[in-house]
């Protein structure tokens, strides 16, 4: 094999060694600002009570916001990785998608689960806790402030389970609101965008 030959491949292993080693760095700020405005319209459209009164409204008001959060939050990873030259296929980004996607996927059956046997005033602190375990989970191959969000939503989360219900969805604003603003607000001022 020639040294040229070597060289190349030394190079190729080096470049792909760094990326599966870096840290995701494609997660937005001013996607979270605006999943965090999203979070505290839907506290507005769903206001205390809605849950125990009309858990049907409560339930099409979060997962709307939840599924336009996410949209808008991709769009704006996807641009922020472009800009960056980052893949979201591989290296750190997919270590990211792959921590994250499990506590998601529990969140979802966890909702369907308590819909149907009308445990609804569970909802808000199983979102909580599960979305923060996703966030921590995935913050591991990001950027610091995402896994300290992630613990925060946790700590939501706990103390959701120990409130009444009405109150609960003012915790709710708190996380999917005010913890989307602050650290998006962190992440856009300090990672970039």
């Amino acid at each position: 094999m020639a040294l040229s030959d070597r060289a190349a491949d030394n190079l190729r292993f080096i470049r792909d060694t760094m990326a599966r080693a870096g840290a995701f760095t494609s997660v937005s700020g001013s996607g979270m600002i605006a999943a965090g405005t999203l979070g505290f319209v839907a506290s507005a459209a769903a206001p205390p009570l809605v849950l125990a009164s009309d858990p049907r409204r409560f339930l099409a008001v979060w997962i709307a916001a939840a599924i336009l959060a996410g949209a808008t939050s991709w769009s704006a990873i996807r641009r922020k990785a472009a800009r960056a030259g980052q893949s979201l296929l591989d290296g750190p980004a997919r270590r990211f998608a792959l921590a994250f996607a499990p506590a998601l996927v529990a969140g979802a059956v966890l909702t369907v689960a308590f819909v149907a046997t009308g445990q609804t005033s569970l909802l808000p602190g199983t979102w909580l806790s599960l979305y923060g375990a996703a966030v921590t989970a995935g913050g591991a191959f990001s950027v610091r402030p995402v896994p300290i969000m992630g613990c925060a939503f946790l700590g939501l989360g706990a103390l959701c389970f120990a409130l009444p219900a009405p109150s609960q969805q003012f915790v709710l604003a708190a996380g999917f609101g005010g913890l989307h603003l602050t650290f998006g607000y962190r992440i856009m001022r300090h990672y970039g965008g």
